[in-house]
């Protein structure tokens, strides 16, 4: 893949990313030998999903069934992910749209952080609850890692010594304390629900970078301040350029 198109790398300070670890829980990235894909910056916006009132009782992604459907068959995102990526872009585009976020960036960072929750073969309920639940290495300062001493008391990543990233989206537990939000109507904020970690990564993206995510320069900020690593940033690329045209990665 040519990274001509990518800007420069920013300068930017170490910042409590929502992912700390330099690499992630899904960490092995095989080459592509595929069909051809766009490498732009941002990535494409695909198909667009659908105007949805955002603030419908239940599970609001469930309304993104007939958009998401032909769109997972072609990239093999499961169903419910793909719900959750479409329904968290939504919900951006109508409360913040300044920051323009699209469900194909959203999908690029599922799918490089957990294969869209289903990493070790893990399974995303309809509820969007992913199962077996998600957990990274301990972050003690090894493999490149960050040392982050235990932030939760081991409330919501189970480990009292060390933290780890939590669920499809690889949240720090202090990062998801101040950025986790209820996406499924069930009335809590939950790390390994992925409509939740969807919407709160959504969320992460244009609150921290603070820019607009239609320019390349915006765009590589806010992904750069989820993992500070450019090669995270061209992972988070070709797959979301590649579900952009509907294909799978």
């Amino acid at each position: 893949m040519s990274t001509a198109r990518l800007v420069r790398r920013l300068a930017l300070p170490a910042v409590a990313a929502a992912v700390a670890v330099t690499v992630s829980a899904c960490n092995v990235e095989m080459p592509w030998d595929g069909p051809e894909i766009p490498d732009g910056v941002p990535p494409g916006p695909g198909v667009q999903q659908p105007f949805i009132n955002i603030h419908s009782p239940g599970r609001t992604a469930d309304l993104m069934r007939d958009w998401a459907s032909p769109i997972s068959e072609e990239t093999h995102i499961p169903l419910t992910s793909l719900e959750a990526y479409g329904n968290a872009a939504e919900i951006q585009r109508q409360q913040y749209p300044e920051c323009g976020i699209t469900w194909t960036t959203i999908a690029g960072i599922g799918g490089v952080e957990s294969k869209h929750g289903t990493h070790k073969g893990a399974d995303v309920e309809p509820n969007g609850d992913v199962t077996p639940h998600i957990r990274g290495p301990q972050l003690d300062g090894t493999n490149g890692n960050w040392e982050i001493l235990d932030t939760d008391n081991g409330v919501i990543d189970g480990d009292k010594k060390y933290d780890r990233a939590v669920g499809p989206f690889q949240f720090i537990p202090e990062t998801w304390k101040r950025f986790g939000v209820d996406a499924n109507g069930d009335g809590k904020a939950d790390p390994d629900n992925i409509d939740d970690a969807a919407l709160s990564a959504a969320r992460y993206l244009c609150v921290s970078s603070g820019g607009d995510m239609t320019t390349p320069e915006g765009w590589e900020k806010a992904v750069l301040t989820y993992n500070n690593s450019m090669d995270y940033v061209l992972r988070v690329r070709n797959h979301a350029n590649a579900y952009s045209v509907n294909v799978r990665y």
